[in-house]
C-alpha cells in the first residue's frame, strides 16, 4: 500500500514538472527528458526505502531530507528551511533575536565565521573573520549544513556554548567558551568627530532603518563642523539590500546605478539606481573595509569606488555577492534559493572576488611609544614561549582605559583608522592650496 501511495506521490510530482515545462514553452526537449529520468530514479528510490528500509520512514521526512540535501548540492547559500528554521529566520530580520552573534558560511565547504557582530558574546569572546568552525559543542562539523549549524548555536539564553575553531593565520585550534545572550543589533555606532572636522561613523549591519539613522548621524556631525567623512564598514556582514542602496545614494549623484543584479532568467535581472533627492556630493570620503565587511558593504563600497565618490582602505573584504530569494512552501516550510548575483556599477562581480581596497592596509594595533607591551611580546619570543595575541591585548587594556568607557574613539591605536585620518588631511590640504 506504501509503495502504491509514493508512486502516486512520484507520479504527482512528474506531472507538476510536465506542467512546469509546458507552461515554459518546452524549451530544450533533451534536457527535459534527462531531467524526467532522474525524476524517475528518485521516484524508485523513495519507493523501496519507504518499502524496505529497516524502520519505518515518515513520508514528511523522506521529502524533507530530500530537499535539504537537493538545496545544499547547488551552494553554500541555497537552503530549505523547514517551518521552525523558516520562523528564525523572520525573528532574525526584527533586528533582536537570541545566539552568538555571528554570521557564518559555507567556505570550501568548512563552516566559517564571515564576521563577529560587535559588542556581542561571539565578538567579547574574539572569534575573527575567517575562523573556521570544526566544533560546536564537541560536535565534529564535517558536512554539516547552514541550517543544522544555526541551530545548534542557537538556544536559551544564558547557557553556554563551546565553540572549537581553527584559526588558519596562526595555525592553531583555539576553543571559546560563549553564554548565549540576546543579540540587539545596532546599526549606527560611534558617530562623532575626530578632529579638524574629519567624522566618523561606523554602520554594524544594514537593516531596515539604517538610511535613517545614517542621515541622522550626519546631521549630528553637521552641526559639530563636519568637513570629510571616514565611514567604517570594517566586520559589517551585510543585510538589507534596499538598505545598502538607500545608504549609498546620501552621496551619489541621483540617476547613477549603485548596483545590478544578474540571474538566469529576465525577471532576476534589476539594477538599483540612486533617487535620493538631496544627496552629498562633495564631502572627502574614506570608507574602511577588511575580510568581515561582506554583501551590503561591497555594494556600497564597489559603487562609490568605481564612481570615485570614496578612497576605499583596508583588506579586500569578502566576497560574498549572491541574491537569494525565499520562495514560502504551502506547509509553512521554505526555499532560500540563490537566483542572481551583484555587479558594481562597472559590471565588476562581487561574488567570490570581493572588493579590492584602493590603499592596502593591514589591521595591527599601534601601540603607545610608552608602553612596553610590544617588548614584552618580543622577549616571549626570544626566551621561546608561545605569544598568545589575546594575553597581550589584556596587558594593554588591563592599563588603558577603553574607547566605550571614556566616551571618545582611540583612533590613534587603530593604524586604518589613523591613515584614513591622515589621507583626509591631505585632500583638505590639496583643496585649499588649490583655490
Amino acid at each position: 500500500m506504501r509503495r502504491k501511495i509514493f508512486i502516486v506521490l512520484m507520479a504527482t510530482i512528474g506531472i507538476f514538472v510536465i506542467t512546469k515545462f509546458a507552461l515554459s514553452g518546452g524549451a530544450d526537449k533533451k534536457k527535459n527528458t534527462d531531467l524526467f529520468k532522474q525524476v524517475e530514479l528518485f521516484s524508485d528510490s523513495v519507493a523501496i526505502i519507504q518499502s524496505d528500509y529497516v524502520d519505518e520512514v515518515k513520508p514528511k521526512d523522506l521529502i524533507y531530507g530530500a530537499l535539504k540535501g537537493m538545496l545544499s548540492a547547488l551552494d553554500p547559500h541555497s537552503q530549505f528551511m523547514d517551518p521552525d528554521t523558516y520562523n528564525e529566520l523572520k525573528v532574525d530580520t526584527e533586528g533582536k533575536f537570541g545566539g552568538l552573534g555571528i554570521e557564518i558560511t559555507l567556505k570550501d565547504n568548512l563552516l566559517t565565521v564571515v564576521t563577529p557582530i560587535e559588542d556581542t558574546p561571539a565578538w567579547k569572546a574574539g572569534l575573527k573573520t575567517n575562523d573556521r568552525i570544526v566544533k560546536i559543542n564537541n560536535d565534529l562539523t564535517r558536512d554539516i549544513t547552514l541550517t543544522d549549524a544555526v541551530k545548534k548555536l542557537r538556544g536559551k539564553v544564558g547557557e553556554m556554548v563551546t565553540i572549537t575553531v581553527l584559526r588558519e593565520s596562526e595555525k592553531k585550534l583555539l576553543e571559546f567558551k560563549i553564554v548565549r545572550g540576546v543579540i540587539k543589533i545596532q546599526d549606527i555606532k560611534g558617530a562623532r568627530i575626530l578632529e579638524d572636522g574629519i567624522g566618523y561613523i561606523r554602520l554594524v549591519e544594514f537593516r531596515e532603518n539604517s538610511a535613517g539613522e545614517m542621515d541622522k548621524a550626519l546631521d549630528k556631525l553637521k552641526k559639530s563642523g563636519l568637513n570629510a567623512l571616514i565611514l567604517d564598514l570594517r566586520n559589517n556582514p551585510g543585510g538589507l539590500l534596499d538598505s545598502a542602496v538607500e545608504v549609498s545614494e546620501r552621496f551619489l549623484e541621483k540617476g547613477k546605478p549603485i548596483v545590478s543584479t544578474k540571474g538566469r532568467i529576465v525577471s532576476q535581472n534589476m539594477e538599483f539606481t540612486a533617487g535620493y533627492s538631496s544627496p552629498i556630493l562633495d564631502l572627502p570620503m574614506v570608507i574602511l573595509i577588511n575580510e568581515g565587511s561582506a554583501s551590503g558593504s561591497e555594494i556600497v563600497a564597489g559603487a562609490m569606488k568605481d564612481y570615485k565618490r570614496a578612497i576605499i582602505i583596508g583588506m579586500k573584504s569578502f566576497g560574498k555577492g549572491s541574491v537569494q530569494t525565499i520562495v514560502p512552501l504551502s506547509d509553512g516550510s521554505a526555499l532560500r534559493l540563490t537566483t542572481s548575483k551583484y555587479f558594481t556599477p562597472s559590471k565588476k562581480m562581487i561574488h567570490g572576488i570581493g572588493i579590492i581596497p584602493d590603499i592596502t592596509v593591514e589591521e595591527t594595533k599601534i601601540l603607545p611609544p610608552d608602553k612596553n607591551e610590544g617588548v614584552l611580546e618580543v622577549q616571549d619570543q626570544k626566551q621561546g614561549k608561545e605569544v598568545k595575541p589575546q594575553e597581550v591585548f589584556d596587558r594593554i587594556e588591563n592599563k588603558e582605559k577603553k574607547p566605550e568607557e571614556s566616551g571618545d574613539i582611540d583612533y590613534k591605536s587603530d593604524n586604518q583608522l589613523s591613515r584614513a585620518v591622515d589621507i583626509l588631511k591631505g585632500i583638505k590640504i590639496y583643496k585649499n592650496n588649490s583655490k
